[in-house]
């Protein structure tokens, strides 16, 4: 996927940057409750997916946001045009592998192809991904036994800059359905605004895929 370096001499964060990135544990998380329950009703109505079609969703949203889609090499920041997302896919041994997507179509094109997708990596099995590759994604994962409060995500050593995004059950509160949406982002790009403005662009593309 295409890229540009950022200019870090005209970077409004460059002393931030500096600050975080040389952090051994630079991430900042938030796990924040959104409200599906318009979206959990149409998808049940048009029988579509739960996890593909909130995946789509969070891709579509966190693309819109510029700080998600830079990523840190070498100590300077680079910025993808879009990125894909590389989510896991259970396996029937109870393992899982990834299942890499692209998200840069309408839903009705995504849809057949996500579940294309997912059933050629189920066949390789595989969790290897090359590190220049694997560069750009957002990484996505569910935990749908669970509804949490908060969740610890495993990170690399040296760290990395790519987001994660996770859901955990839905579960009704007040009269609502309430899903927990987890957001892990490497700091040294990525501030509380940041995260914000992702959950509200969330809110906008669950209801935007009601009208597509």
């Amino acid at each position: 996927m295409s890229f540009h370096f950022i200019d870090m001499e005209k970077y409004p964060r460059k002393s931030h940057f500096s600050y975080f990135d040389s952090m051994m544990y630079p991430y900042v998380g938030v796990t924040s409750e959104v409200d599906i329950t318009s979206f959990l009703s149409y998808i049940k109505e048009k029988e579509l997916p739960f996890f593909l079609t909130f995946c789509y969703c969070a891709a579509r949203a966190a693309n819109q946001i510029k700080e998600f889609r830079q990523r840190i090499v070498n100590h300077q920041i680079i910025e993808y045009d879009d990125c894909r997302t590389s989510h896991t896919v259970a396996l029937e041994d109870g393992s899982y592998c990834y299942c890499t997507l692209n998200s840069d179509m309408g839903f009705q094109d995504y849809l057949p192809y996500a579940v294309q997708k997912q059933e050629e990596a189920k066949k390789g099995h595989g969790i290897e991904e090359d590190e220049e590759e694997a560069r750009e994604f957002f990484f996505i994962s569910t935990l749908p036994w669970v509804s949490y409060t908060s969740l610890t995500q495993p990170v690399p050593t040296p760290a990395d800059s790519n987001p994660r995004i996770t859901w955990g059950k839905y579960s009704k509160k007040d009269g609502r359905v309430i899903l927990p949406v987890s957001v892990l982002c490497n700091h040294a790009l990525v501030d509380g605004l940041h995260i914000g403005r992702f959950y509200e662009e969330l809110n906008s593309q669950l209801e935007k895929i009601m009208v597509e």
